[in-house]
């Protein structure tokens, strides 16, 4: 077995080359998809602003970031249609981009903990980041995992669902990863824009490849609830 060349296949595959399939659809539809979209992304990134600015510990930093998830979940599902996408197979054929998905997830989550030797030693990243873990330590740790799984499922739903779509087939993947890193902007977390064009264009080029939401959705949740779980001791850890 040549483990370079499996890896490289392996990307090659997940990330590089698309699925045939045929996802056009009416003018009509299309213009009504991006209207949707804009409407919702205006609501979304509203409300994600206010519910970030929300003290750690408050009970309506729950009610506000669950509105956010529906926002953005009505917004995609009023779009249009939306599909789960395939994913290449070992064997040449197509499948469900579930563990291929999941791996990508890992990878990510590794180059960040990884990160975190960095962050930890420089307080102006630190702090942003600590704040926000706040919600986690001041509250309750498992409320907040369920409600970060809802969130992402929710956000890759619209940004590599609805709003992919909308964009059309002229570069989609630097445009949602673009919008989707401005929309964290107003949270005035440096390392949260930068996971957000990490993870926007690793999950872009996902969406690319199968043409759908689900293999985004499982990195998505496997880089997240990794992070929430895993940033603290880490950052602890380089302290």
């Amino acid at each position: 077995m040549d483990p370079v060349g499996e890896l490289r296949a392996f990307f090659r595959a997940a990330l590089v080359t698309p699925v045939e399939r045929d996802h056009t659809e009416p003018e009509a539809a299309f213009r009504r998809r991006r209207l949707v979209a804009g409407a919702t992304l205006v609501l979304g990134a509203a409300g994600l602003g206010l519910a970030l600015r929300i003290e750690p510990g408050n009970a309506l930093f729950y009610a506000a970031t669950l509105g956010v998830a529906a926002v953005w979940t009505v917004g995609a599902f009023a779009s249009g249609r939306l599909y789960t996408g395939q994913a290449h197979t070992r064997s040449g054929g197509t499948g469900h981009p579930v563990l291929q998905a999941f791996l990508l997830g890992i990878a990510l989550l590794v180059v960040f903990l990884a990160g975190a030797a960095v962050v930890a030693r420089v307080p102006v990243l630190r702090e942003p980041v600590e704040g926000l873990l706040d919600h986690a330590r001041y509250g309750s740790l498992w409320i907040v995992a369920i409600i970060t799984a809802i969130n992402g499922v929710a956000e890759e739903l619209f940004f590599r669902g609805g709003l992919y779509s909308a964009v059309g087939r002229r570069q989609p993947v630097p445009i949602t990863t673009a919008v989707y890193a401005l929309v964290t902007i107003p949270t005035g977390v440096p390392l949260l824009v930068l996971a957000a064009v990490m993870l926007g264009t690793l999950v872009g080029l996902q969406r690319r490849v199968t043409g759908g939401v689900l293999g985004p959705i499982i990195t998505h949740l496997t880089w997240s609830l990794g992070m929430l779980f895993l940033l603290p001791p880490a950052l602890n850890l380089w302290s």
